[in-house]
């Protein structure tokens, strides 16, 4: 069983930040929460993404488990203007989602979960370095790497209490520095690891610029991004293994 209403806002922002990395996933629909877990096709990045029941407007679920294209699903939340109601509705019988928004319904088609990826689990890392900064501050690094490189190096220098995005070009280099003045927050523990600017490109995408992110980061370890939307009721984790530097 699962009804429910939302704002066509969190719902988009919520579907954002999972279809930056997968074009189909599960979504639990438990009583207190609506949750996504997903990996990307290469395992490279991960989402894990729970929206509170309180986030909606009305929300009814017995925990059970759906499969969804999130890009048809996407498209339909797209036809809502911002501050419109989506009414959510699960056919039990025709194991399909009916969807309302001010006069247009729509009937979406599940996928079977058990044809969709294994949900990953999230190892719990630990790591040495821990980076708050606006939503802002990271895009600005991110997008400004991928003017030189693929590949995108984060690094807290503990002596400094510096946190560092880079990326060096085969002609031009980058460098972005925030110290503990720029940041909201840091831990300082000494962290350099290399990545895919592809992947955090994606991710970047779907993070508010005015969020508060905590970066993870350890040595050639992954970095695990953390978020918060809907007025802290949903909240996003991305985790994005490192590329291997080569001695």
């Amino acid at each position: 069983m699962f009804k429910a209403i939302v704002s066509a806002d969190t719902l988009k922002d919520a579907l954002d930040s999972v279809s930056v990395l997968v074009d189909e996933c599960k979504i639990r629909l438990n009583e207190e929460e609506f949750a996504i877990r997903a990996v990307d096709p290469a395992n490279v990045g991960m989402v894990d993404l729970s929206l509170a029941a309180a986030a909606f407007e009305s929300y009814e679920a017995d925990g059970g488990v759906i499969g969804v294209n999130l890009g048809r699903l996407e498209d339909i939340a797209g036809m809502a203007n911002s501050g419109d109601l989506i009414h959510l509705e699960l056919n039990e019988e025709t194991r399909k989602l009916h969807i309302q928004i001010d006069g247009l319904s729509y009937t979406l088609a599940l996928i079977d979960p058990d044809s969709i990826r294994q949900e990953p689990d999230i190892p719990d890392l630990d790591l040495s370095a821990e980076i708050v900064l606006e939503g802002s501050q990271l895009s600005r690094g991110i997008t400004a790497a991928d003017m030189v490189s693929d590949h995108i190096a984060l690094r807290v220098d503990p002596d400094e209490e510096a946190f560092y995005i880079e990326a060096e070009g085969d002609t031009d280099d980058v460098d972005l520095k925030l110290d503990s003045d720029d940041l909201i927050d840091l831990t300082a523990g000494a962290a350099d690891s290399l990545f895919s600017l592809d992947y955090l490109k994606d991710m970047n995408k779907a993070i508010p610029k005015a969020a508060e992110v905590t970066t993870e980061l350890g040595e050639e370890f992954p970095v695990k991004l953390h978020y918060e939307f809907a007025e802290g009721l949903g909240q996003v984790t991305y985790m994005l293994a490192p590329r291997i530097q080569s001695e």
